[in-house]
């Protein structure tokens, strides 16, 4: 693990996975982890994609895991430009931005506001959304009814039902925490409470697979409307027997949807086209 320090101090935990040698190596992925998540429940996930031979970036969001666990912002803003400084810093770009949650909010703010350095985006239980007033309380609701301290990390793995979740945690005096903020975490979505990100969608030019979960917290009406603003670069999704946390539910049907769409839909030469051009306009 490395870490790299942005602007306004706050470490940035990442982990750079490259893959076996392959005669044609395909374009580096930045994995985007959601609210209270950490890089390592990614896991499944990035074996399948080093077995396909891609270069695979995780990395802890500030206020998470191995980050800083209170940095100065946890704002929208602050968060969009750590995931650009590792991108510029590992020279990713273009890159695929694949984001669950928050993370994908970030990748998806991320895409529209710096277009040439995205090639392809995936998001996971993520869109633009509506203003949602009580999101800061229902979040607060969530983790206070976290049993913490966990006696075990198995007590923890009981209450969550996923391993990468138990996986997040540290071992003090008198049980195991949570390696999260309680009051940064509901920072990390106050602007999500009174903002929608609507504009920000159709600025984005790359090709984009937005997935939802069946049983996940993404609503139907949002994941239909996201293609129908964009529609020629828009593929959509549904993985059944899956909740809000499709990678930990159903990695492999995961996997398939993500590779079908990164083989097909985000190489076509309509969007190599429109990154060539802003580049130019760029330079």
């Amino acid at each position: 693990m490395k870490t790299l320090t942005t602007p306004d101090g706050t470490r940035i935990a990442y982990r750079d996975h490259s893959p076996s040698p392959t005669p044609q190596p395909h374009d580096p992925v930045l994995l985007l982890h959601g609210l209270a998540g950490h890089m390592g429940e990614w896991g499944d996930l990035v074996r399948r994609l080093l077995d396909d031979g891609r270069r695979v970036v995780t990395y802890d969001a500030r206020g998470h895991g191995a980050s800083t666990r209170r940095p100065p912002t946890v704002s929208r803003e602050a968060c969009v430009a750590d995931a650009v400084a590792l991108i510029e810093e590992l020279s990713l770009a273009p890159v695929t931005l694949i984001g669950q949650s928050l993370g994908g909010h970030t990748a998806m703010l991320l895409a529209a506001v710096h277009p040439t350095l995205v090639k392809a985006l995936v998001l996971i239980e993520a869109g633009p959304g509506e203003p949602t007033p009580d999101l800061p309380s229902h979040i607060a609701a969530w983790l206070d009814s976290w049993p913490t301290p966990f006696r075990s990390p198995a007590a923890a793995r009981a209450f969550f039902g996923h391993e990468a979740w138990a996986a997040n945690l540290e071992e003090r005096e008198d049980g195991w925490y949570p390696r999260v903020d309680r009051d940064t975490m509901i920072a990390a979505v106050t602007e999500l409470a009174t903002h929608d990100y609507w504009d920000h969608w159709t600025r984005i030019t790359c090709p984009a697979l937005v997935i939802r979960g069946a049983d996940g917290t993404m609503p139907e009406r949002d994941h239909t409307e996201m293609r129908a603003r964009r529609p020629t670069r828009t593929t959509l999704e549904v993985i059944p027997a899956a909740a809000h946390d499709v990678h930990l539910d159903q990695p492999e049907r995961l996997h398939a949807a993500v590779s079908t769409f990164l083989t097909t839909d985000a190489g076509t030469a309509v969007h190599e086209d429109v990154h060539e051009e802003l580049r130019a306009n760029r330079e």
